[in-house]
């Protein structure tokens, strides 16, 4: 069975570089979903609200230690982002979660960072980052707050390259996590992708999620099919030749999904 690669965290936890993303899926999805992903091989998931019952359940078939678990917690100031992780925690059946992402900008966020980095320490989570922050709302967390996340996932994929919050993350330490990382499977009929995909005798969703792990990012591949999960994983005996990742690296027309 193959292992994922992983990347370390500014703190010293490592993530595993293809995690596997519920976004999506109903609740009666989730379980089946995880559990067949925990057969494959996936041993890095990332939940979203609603979720954390369905993926902690599923995820008692296999020890602790053997799996990297993050949650989100919505911004929405101190108090309330308490119990919101607190809630998650208990729904995901974890004494201690491996990240916990703020996620949004829209609200108090930097007090709900303050809750937090309270849960970190207090040991709940090991490590903390946000999800969906640009350069602006990361200068303002760190400026208001004299933190800098871990990481920060954000909709990231061959045409949607953000460059420059890449550059912000790696002045500071901070990895980048793609969600929508084939743009909602969109860039499956992409012509450049597809002819990469017969250069290499790979389905178009494998070249895409290896240019993220070339890129360096770590990647959330989301999927309720067997077939597709499977597939997802199957990224780790080859790597796209520098020519290549130029090609794709000209596909960034700025498209969100």
């Amino acid at each position: 069975m193959a292992v994922p690669p992983s990347l370390a965290l500014s703190d010293g936890v490592r993530i595993p570089q293809l995690l596997f993303g519920v976004a999506g899926l109903t609740a009666a999805e989730t379980g089946r979903a995880v559990r067949i992903a925990l057969d494959i091989g996936y041993r890095g998931f990332d939940t979203t609200p609603g979720t954390e019952a369905a993926v902690g359940t599923a995820l008692l078939e296999v020890p602790r230690d053997e799996v990297f678990v993050s949650f989100k917690v919505p911004a929405q100031g101190y108090d309330t982002a308490r119990r919101a992780a607190d809630q998650a925690l208990a729904a995901l059946q974890v004494e201690r979660a491996d990240l916990c992402l703020l996620d949004g900008t829209k609200g108090a966020f930097t007090d709900t960072w303050r809750a937090l980095s309270r849960l970190r320490a207090d040991g709940r989570v090991r490590a903390v980052g946000v999800a969906g922050f640009g350069v602006a709302e990361l200068r303002r967390l760190i400026d208001a707050t004299g933190a800098v996340p871990v990481l920060n996932q954000v909709e990231l994929h061959p045409w949607l390259q953000q460059l420059p919050l890449r550059e912000f993350h790696t002045r500071h330490g901070m990895v980048t996590a793609a969600a929508s990382p084939a743009a909602n499977a969109g860039l499956l009929a992409d012509e450049t992708v597809t002819a990469l995909a017969a250069k290499y005798g790979k389905t178009p969703a494998q070249i895409v999620l290896r240019w993220h792990l070339q890129a360096g990012t770590v990647a959330v591949a989301a999927s309720a099919t067997t077939t597709r999960t499977r597939e997802n994983f199957g990224i780790f005996d080859f790597e796209l030749a520098d020519d290549d990742l130029a090609v794709v690296a000209e596909l960034d027309n700025g498209t969100r999904v």
